[in-house]
């Protein structure tokens, strides 16, 4: 977003921000809404009052008859779900972007601010403090005002937590609080920030729910604390995830953003690299993919745990996680670990039946992890300490930790959604630029109106001291008119021509504050209060000055409050399923078996006769293939598509094996034409009987679903004809059918991932279509050898020359 924001008028408007596409009509259009003054007093909306800056939707009239009066019952129901939506919305979800706090919030803080517990040495049971908020302020049940004020004061839920909590408030692990009858709390020193100047008329005030108490409608934070702590809620077609942030990186990209205007989003995003989540982590997505987040506002990093290698005796190690992602517990990761380890079966036919993939991810942990090898060792020496032992010390350290975080929360996606409440009220979907930017106006605001407010203390003070100086001039004559007036302030006001509040202060004044000393302080006073008002008048007159003494207490609290970034952003590559596929089955020796009638099954071991095997009526062998159960069997149908099974899949044991149809889709009416198991880093050659054919990875024949992909195009009339592995180097020799020969070398064949190739023989489906493509080993291919074999070498798409010699 390149658009600036008018960090000094109060009336700019904010540009449009794409509404929630699932957000229903009313909600998304308040986005498009200009941004009202930042000072601007939050109302609620009424039954007609304008909905978030629009008006309402225009309902269809009413039915005539003798109820006109009386809406009919789906025009009563919409009204009434726009308004509940816009209370839970307003009044519950979304946090403000001025505060970063959500109504209840704001009430416990207010709450604890007016308990004197801003700076108390003593804690006091929870119970009192949530007992006054749903008593003055917040009229819900104590569950809802106990269950914030907790998260509050839990270090791993804030980056900066506001609420200091003495006893049980829980575990990262997700156990509950004690109740609120047991624990005790206070505020933190960093409320400070949010509460400091809530009493020198820095934000608007409305009444309680019973109109009984006043209540802000905002605090005056000093930062912006909706980024600093995030926020996570969800509304009626909206939500809200902000993840947290280091506190000194968004001090410092305010400060910047106050004193230059101009300050461009490519700016305020260097210097604002990403989270800093209370858990630490690692972020690994890239520079790019955070940045097109933070300027959309909606998105998902990537986040990863730490960990650390801690050598034993003997040789022998342990791995030891000692970060986690949000919202990752220890708990969770020994339960996946768990699942893992001990899958569940699935019923079938009465029996308890363990997919191949279970059964495999299952070998992997048990040879990869030694029983018990799991154990959470965290505790009050360590926040996150989870220790998992491998089962041989000769197991790789790579290959446990690719295993754990492919299969498990240790890498996992953690949500950005930047749904905010504007100063004005009203929900959209900002940009971490747009963020920064309204709480630097209202902040600069809130500043304005503090200097007011101060200025006019200042002057009040001012004017009272400057009626006693001038009466301890004459204080004999001062007491005589008061000794014998029957009007004293009226007839003070006459003689000495003092205002009504100097005159009402002289008549309260003690005889103490007559004395001679007394005289001393106040001229010494009134120099410091006219020097002060001086001050603040600068402030109000000078935009300059305003904006210096702004950023100077945002440095300030940055120095005070501010600490290092917990969590790495370090970029890296997403470990996936596929990159743990060979972890998580066992190296072993099979056999493939595939009949042309497209059944499939296994042996262990590559000693199997073809001779000796069995098939149904009607069906014989197509191919017998030894591999490795970690290779894949690639089946390529008369379509020339690829598809791909992986080779532990494959069940063994005697019978007849599965259908392929069972395991893969064919589409198209694909038929099973040809079949070989790959190994993805090795090379392979495909070719159509029409003669046309390339070399391919072993990878490039590999897909996700069933459905496999398009690999070999055939011309009219053509058929797959050759799929074989592919010599590194040397000579080849393709063979048509009508016995036709052609020798040049294997480097001659195109590298490709897919498509038709280049022609490798004269060849045409039908008498002369290429049958085979021989490897030439010293100097003989099949018949081919000696003088025949030289004969027939030429050029990569020639005719070629008869196998047989012509006979004299």
């Amino acid at each position: 977003m390149n658009d600036q924001f008018d960090l000094f008028n109060p009336d700019a408007e904010e540009q449009p921000a794409a509404a929630p596409e699932t957000a229903p009509p009313a909600i998304a259009a308040s986005a498009d809404s200009p941004a009202e003054p930042l000072a601007a007093p939050l109302e609620p909306a009424g039954e007609d009052d304008v909905l978030c800056g629009n008006e309402p939707p225009e309902l269809p009239p009413a039915a005539s008859g003798p109820a006109d009066d009386i809406p009919p019952p789906a025009d009563y129901a919409a009204r009434r779900y726009l308004e509940y939506a816009m209370s839970v919305v307003t009044g519950r979800a979304l946090p403000s972007v001025a505060d970063g706090q959500k109504p209840v919030q704001r009430r416990i803080l207010y709450a604890m601010h007016r308990m004197g517990l801003y700076r108390s040495p003593k804690h006091v049971k929870s119970a009192r403090v949530v007992g006054d908020v749903i008593g003055k302020y917040h009229p819900h049940g104590d569950s809802s005002v106990y269950d914030a004020m907790v998260r509050m004061a839990q270090d791993w839920s804030l980056r900066y937590p506001i609420v200091d909590g003495q006893g049980n408030f829980g575990s990262r692990d997700g156990d509950n609080a004690a109740a609120m009858r047991y624990t005790e709390a206070r505020l933190t020193p960093i409320a400070e920030l949010l509460l400091s100047e809530l009493d020198e008329g820095t934000v608007d005030w409305k009444p309680n729910y019973d109109g009984v108490n006043d209540e802000p409608c905002l605090l005056p934070a000093r930062l912006p604390f909706c980024l600093l702590n995030g926020a996570s809620g969800i509304a009626v077609g909206m939500a809200t995830e902000i993840p947290a942030h280091n506190l000194r990186e968004v001090a410092n990209a305010a400060v910047n953003l106050i004193r230059n205007p101009e300050t461009s989003e490519d700016d305020v995003l260097a210097m604002i690299p990403g989270p800093d989540y209370p858990g630490g982590a690692q972020i690994i997505s890239s520079a790019e993919e955070i940045a097109a987040t933070y300027r959309s506002g909606r998105g998902s990093l990537r986040v990863r745990a730490k960990w650390k290698i801690e050598p034993l005796a003997r040789g022998q190690w342990r791995l030891v996680i000692t970060e986690l992602p949000p919202g990752v517990s220890t708990a969770t990761v020994m339960s996946e670990i768990e699942a893992c380890s001990n899958p569940v079966a699935k019923e079938k036919a009465g029996k308890k039946v363990f997919t191949p993939e279970q059964l495999n991810l299952k070998a992997a942990f048990l040879s990869a992890i030694s029983e018990s090898g799991v154990r959470d060792e965290s505790g009050k020496e360590h926040d996150v300490r989870l220790v998992i032992e491998p089962a041989s010390s000769r197991q790789g350290q790579d290959d446990l930790v690719r295993l754990l975080l492919a299969h498990t929360s240790l890498e996992t996606n953690a949500s950005i959604n930047l749904t905010v409440l504007g100063v004005a009220g009203a929900p959209r979907q900002a940009s971490l630029y747009s963020i920064i930017a309204e709480w630097c106006r209202f902040r600069l605001t809130t500043v304005e109106r503090r200097t007011r407010h101060r200025l006019s203390a200042a002057e009040k003070r001012i004017h009272i001291l400057e009626g006693r100086q001038a009466i301890l001039l004459d204080i004999d004559r001062v007491i005589k008119v008061i000794r014998e007036s029957d009007d004293p302030k009226a007839d003070l006001i006459a003689h000495f021509k003092l205002s009504d509040i100097q005159a009402e202060d002289i008549l309260e004044i003690r005889l103490r504050q007559l004395a001679r000393l007394e005289g001393i302080k106040i001229g010494e006073e009134l120099a410091k209060l006219r020097d002060e008002a001086a001050g603040l008048n600068k402030l109000l007159d000078s935009e300059d000055a305003l904006r210096a003494c702004v950023a100077t207490e945002i440095e300030a609290d940055a120095k005070k409050y501010g600490d290092d970034r917990r969590t790495l952003i370090e970029a890296d590559a997403k470990v996936t399923l596929s990159d743990t596929k060979s972890l998580s089955i066992p190296d072993e020796p099979t056999t493939l078996i595939v009949s042309k009638h497209g059944w499939l099954r296994s042996r262990s071991g590559h000693n199997i006769d073809p001779t000796q095997l069995t098939f149904r009526s009607g069906d014989s062998l197509l191919a017998c293939i030894p591999c490795r159960t970690v290779d894949a069997l690639i089946i390529l149908d008369h379509l020339g598509r690829a598809y791909s099974i992986p080779a532990a899949d494959i069940p063994g044991g005697k019978g007849d094996g599965v259908p392929a149809t069972s395991l893969v889709d064919f589409q198209d009416g694909g038929k099973l034409c040809l079949a070989l198991a790959v190994s993805s880093d090795k090379f392979y050659l495909v070719a159509g009987d029409g003669g046309y054919g390339f070399r391919a990875k072993g990878e490039d024949f590999l897909s996700r679903g069933k459905a496999g992909k398009g690999f070999l195009t055939l011309g009219d009339g053509e058929a797959p004809a050759i799929f074989q592995p592919a010599p590194a180097a040397g000579d080849i020799a393709c063979i048509t059918r009508d016995g036709r020969a052609l020798v040049f070398a294997v480097e001659e064949i195109r590298q490709l991932a897919k498509g038709r190739g280049l022609k490798l023989i004269d060849a045409n489906p039908g008498k002369t279509a290429l049958e085979e493509i021989i490897p030439v080993v010293d100097g003989v291919a099949g018949k081919l050898k000696g003088e025949r074999l030289e004969v027939c070498r030429g050029n990569r798409g020639g005719k070629g020359k008869p196998v047989r010699l012509p006979r004299k």
